[in-house]
């Protein structure tokens, strides 16, 4: 086959190593805009795996690049006067001239022909493709190749909101280094690494790669926005001369840039293929493009010279075409590749963002920033840094205790005090609509769904949504609180949990608490229950009845027309939040929760996409805030002054022009001066329209923002699967309290299980006993 290769850097470079190794008959080219020898960055770092994968494919070039990597194990952290030592990451990193040399020496050898300072333009692109098997787009972020096609491979680019500058230094720093500093215009965040052994000459004068990122803000103030490359590498010399002392930073052609998020959504057409930077990129935070670019054209070699069946018996001749056969290749490598890659750009995604608000982390202790900063994309958790490290973990686990006042134990099972109530520990049971009530009476299947949670151990229970009126149910099988027959049944329930009901707590057997979110569904009110006609509107012969909100738009095209809400009607809806809280006060509820999440009615008023009222209730933040803070001002004056108040919020709701940061900041501080102790971070459901972005605890950063900007206690949601995470989450900083609803589902004993793995005992209830993990001795 014909292969022609767009981009002379370590990705084409190694494919057409690979293809000649494969198939020596393969004729190669490739098309590189620089001279010999002409790269713009300093190091690339790489990981044991990727190192596997580089021994299997290619042994020679494998052994010569081993040969030039600087090796280390730590992670250095230094925030103020501070600094932070972790350690058993293992890294390595080396030249990126050095790695060019090699692929390009390798390359030719194997007999690839390699054209230096060719200007790729269109012409030349359709040329190529005409007259090749195929073409490989290994040109970058700013693939030529990609733009001339852009119509098939349909690409979106997202420039985030912080600037970089990729520079190097003569100096050979030791470890991973991450320096966090502020100048007169805002913080600067260094992410620097070394890329020549100990005792190596430099490389251009440099030693280490040295990345300076900061926010766009702050470059603006800084004037970095309109310096030369002079100003700046002068600028940033005074920046980090405290950490730098005699070394300096070096430059080669930088300028500023801000990171591009790209995806594509097709990889190939026809005989044409993008890798790299090309079809997708993955923040540098998170290791290196390089070695993302070098996997894919390894999987794309293998796809097109599959390993032959070797299965006894005779085997069917390949009468497929080149054209046939690239296709088929091309196809099968798209399918197995793409989940590997959005996996990892899923976890650059968090990390990126992790340094995007990095701001929002300096008011932690060293330990607490630098657990946040190890975990942030949640490829390393509390278990496995406690593998690599358990020094370090151990050092995050005493500082821990010592600010909560607690003997020894992980995060989870450490109480939390809100106003007079003090939960034994930080796991909280979500609520869960179960759609089995008659009437709103919650019954024998509700005692038995929350009390098994409750002798499961968690710390707090939260019974589902409940509606303040018989018109706010969702369906006809929600619960309710609108009369006092219904408060007597629910005071049933909360005595069996305050009798029965024991957690981890410091003294081994303290009572948990229990909740109730109350709420007014508003214009998703009067729906089947979700198993019959999947939740449908109900129609007048099943009993449908009027719904509310704050204008007449349904929620969506098979939803009942609400009525726009008039301020009387705002005005009953309170008294009835109101009579709801009294009620849940005489059953002895111990903390009372507001649901303002998820489309229902005092969330529709909060958010722009379903609030466009042009009266007092509607336009601003101000406005649309209005209505809901009056429920919390006067549910929370009826509360008793010793119980805590949450509330629960759609953080966002997921679709383009989605409430922002400031937006979700300013929401939380006005709940908290309304006498809201606690926000429940959710998101989603506002909009039939919103596209969540799932994946684990991916509602997380919602509760960081809140609980870290804010300066409010928050509940995070969604999909936290296991304890690991939770006291990831909570050893981060990142929220007080950690709700699962599937996980209490499969397992209503959660709790009690975690603490038996981590040894840090219990409170089984004593008919339990029998089955209670015995600590470990010794």
């Amino acid at each position: 086959m014909r292969i022609e290769i767009v981009g002379g850097g370590p990705a084409g470079l190694y494919f057409g190593i690979l293809l000649k190794l494969r198939d020596p008959t393969h004729v190669v080219r490739v098309h590189e805009r620089n001279a010999v020898g002409e790269t713009f960055g300093w190091g690339v770092v790489f990981s044991a795996q990727t190192l596997g994968h580089f021994d299997e494919a290619d042994p020679v070039s494998a052994a010569e690049i081993r040969a030039r990597f600087a090796w280390w194990d730590d992670i250095d952290i230094f925030v103020r006067n501070e600094s932070v030592r972790s350690t058993g990451h293992g890294f390595c990193g080396l030249a990126r001239v050095h790695l060019l040399e090699v692929l390009e020496r390798r390359a030719t050898q194997l007999g690839c022909v390699i054209e230096h300072g060719v200007d790729v333009d269109d012409a030349l692109i359709d040329q190529l493709r005409a007259n090749s098997d195929l073409v490989l787009a290994a040109d970058g972020v700013n693939s030529r190749i990609r733009t001339r096609y852009s119509d098939t491979f349909r690409p979106t680019v997202d420039n985030r909101r912080c600037r970089f500058a990729w520079l190097g230094t003569d100096v050979r720093l030791p470890a991973f280094t991450f320096y966090f500093d502020e100048s007169p215009h805002g913080l600067f965040q260094v992410h620097a690494y070394p890329f020549v052994p100990d005792g190596a000459e430099p490389v251009n004068g440099a030693r280490s790669t040295f990345i300076v990122e900061c926010h766009e803000d702050v470059w603006r103030r800084a004037g970095l926005d309109t310096a030369t490359e002079a100003e700046s590498l002068a600028y940033l010399q005074g920046v980090f001369a405290h950490r730098l002392g005699a070394a300096r930073l070096l430059a080669n052609h930088t300028v500023w840039r801000a990171f591009p998020n790209i995806r594509c959504e097709r990889w190939a057409v026809g005989n044409v293929a993008l890798v790299g930077d090309a079809v997708h990129t993955a923040h540098f935070s998170i290791g290196s493009g390089t070695k993302l670019a070098m996997e894919d054209v390894i999987a794309l070699a293998n796809a097109l010279h599959p390993v032959p069946d070797e299965s006894p018996g005779p085997r069917e001749p390949d009468e497929q075409t080149a054209a046939q056969r690239v296709s088929t290749a091309l196809a099968s490598w798209e399918s197995a590749r793409r989940p590997d890659v959005e996996r990892l750009q899923t976890s650059a995604q968090t990390s990126l963002e992790w340094f995007e608000h990095s701001a929002r982390s300096m008011r932690h202790s060293i330990h607490r920033l630098a657990f946040g900063l190890l975990t942030r994309s949640k490829r390393i958790t509390w278990d496995e840094l406690e593998k690599r490290d358990p020094s370090f973990v151990e050092a995050v686990r005493a500082e821990w205790c010592r600010d909560h006042a607690v003997t020894p134990r992980n995060p989870i099972h450490t109480p939390l005090t809100l106003r007079g109530v003090t939960l034994p520990n930080r796991i909280v049971v979500s609520p869960m609509c179960q759609y089995s009530a008659v009437d709103g009476m919650p019954d024998d299947w509700h005692l038995v769904h929350l009390g098994s949670r409750v002798v499961g151990g968690a710390g707090l229970v939260i019974a589902e949504a409940t509606a303040v009126s018989a018109g706010g149910r969702i369906t006809p099988g929600c619960t309710g609180i609108w009369n006092d027959e219904q408060g007597r049944a629910w005071a049933r329930i909360v005595r069996f949990v305050h009798q029965h009901g024991w957690a981890d707590g410091e003294d081994g057997r303290t009572r948990p608490a229990i909740g109730l979110q109350i709420g007014h569904a508003g214009r998703k009110s009067s729906c089947c229950v979700p198993w019959v006609r999947g939740g449908a509107a109900l129609t007048p012969a099943e009993g449908a009845w009027p719904v509310f909100g704050p204008m007449a738009e349904p929620y969506d095209e098979q939803s009942p027309t609400p009525l726009s809400m008039t301020p009387a009607d705002m005005d009953a809806v309170r008294d009835d939040f109101v009579a709801a809280t009294i009620r849940a006060r005489e059953a002895g509820f111990d903390l009372l929760e507001l649901h303002l999440a998820h489309g229902y009615l005092l969330s529709t008023f909060l958010s722009a996409l379903t609030n466009r009222r042009t009266d007092t209730f509607g336009g601003s933040l101000e406005n649309r805030l209005r209505f809901p803070l009056a429920v919390v001002r006067a549910v929370r004056a009826e509360w008793p002054t010793d119980r805590p108040l949450s509330a629960r919020i759609s953080a966002t709701e997921w679709t383009p022009d989605a409430m922002t940061d400031a937006d979700r900041t300013s929401i939380a501080q006005a709940l908290s001066l309304a006498g809201v102790d606690l926000v429940d971070c959710s998101a989603g459901g506002v909009v039939p329209e919103g596209r969540p972005v799932y994946g684990r605890m991916f509602q997380v950063p919602f509760a960081d923002q809140v609980r870290n900007e804010a300066g409010v206690a928050t509940i995070t949601v969604g999909n936290i699967q296991t304890a690991d995470q939770a006291n990831t989450i909570l050893a981060a900083g990142r929220a007080d309290l950690i709700a699962l609803a599937r996980g209490h589902l499969a397992d209503p004993y959660f709790t009690l299980h975690a603490a038996g793995v981590s040894d840090f005992g219990a409170a089984w209830p004593v008919q339990y006993l029998a089955a209670a993990p015995r600590r470990r001795k010794g």
